[in-house]
């Protein structure tokens, strides 16, 4: 069963250093579905009166109401999604990379990691495509390059220890594949044959950075 965890997170991982920012999108607008059609269907009894309508007709009616009321929210609220996301891997990799290098340790290191985390949500509110493929092609690196696996993570959990989880992010395995994910990402929005996929994926042109045309 390890086994196939660990080469379920290396082909997701994949998928996220290539892809990852593309198909965020639709990850969010996933969620904004379950949440606003669970939300419909809480309040079906509630939506179903105006409409004349009960039961199983109020929740089949409310259900997908709350869905869409759902993704469009998310769209509406997706840089501030990003901007979490942004927040989380950025305390992470200030916490394996930033205070290291500044020689910190302890509640010192736990503050920069904090500190990085905070930029890094105001860059994902603003700069919403570019941290997506920044942080994206980052953890997609690290899972690719085996930075990140089943038993680093089970370690960590059980010890409640993130010493596991941190890795030397200049090793020339994962800084080439950041790279190269970086790189690839750009290109799959802005040059060539692949700006095409990003006309036929709709949600891919709503992540653009704030005061400049959507790619």
């Amino acid at each position: 069963m390890v086994e196939v965890l660990d080469v379920a997170l290396v082909v997701g991982g994949a998928v996220l250093l290539f892809f990852g920012a593309a198909l965020s999108v639709y990850g969010v607008a996933f969620l904004g579905a379950l949440l606003g059609a669970g939300g419909g269907y809480m309040f079906a009894p509630t939506i179903g009166d105006p409409l004349a309508v009960e039961g199983a007709v109020a929740t089949a009616v409310a259900v997908p109401i709350g869905a869409i009321a759902g993704v469009a929210l998310a769209y509406v609220l997706l840089s501030f999604a990003v901007a979490a996301v942004s927040f989380v891997v950025g305390t992470y990799f200030g916490l394996v990379a930033v205070a290291p290098a500044m020689g910190s340790g302890g509640l010192a290191a736990v503050l920069i990691a904090v500190a990085v985390g905070v930029a890094a949500a105001g860059l994902g509110t603003f700069f919403t495509k570019t941290m997506m493929i920044l942080i994206t092609a980052a953890m997609g690196a690290a899972l690719v390059a085996r930075k990140l696996t089943v038993d680093a993570l089970s370690t960590a959990g059980n010890d409640f220890d993130i010493d596991p989880l941190i890795f030397e992010p200049t090793a020339p395995l994962f800084f080439g594949l950041f790279a190269l994910g970086v790189l690839s990402q750009f290109g799959l929005f802005k040059f060539g044959w692949v700006a095409g996929i990003v006309a036929k994926l709709p949600g891919a042109r709503q992540l653009t950075d704030r005061g400049r045309e959507k790619a």
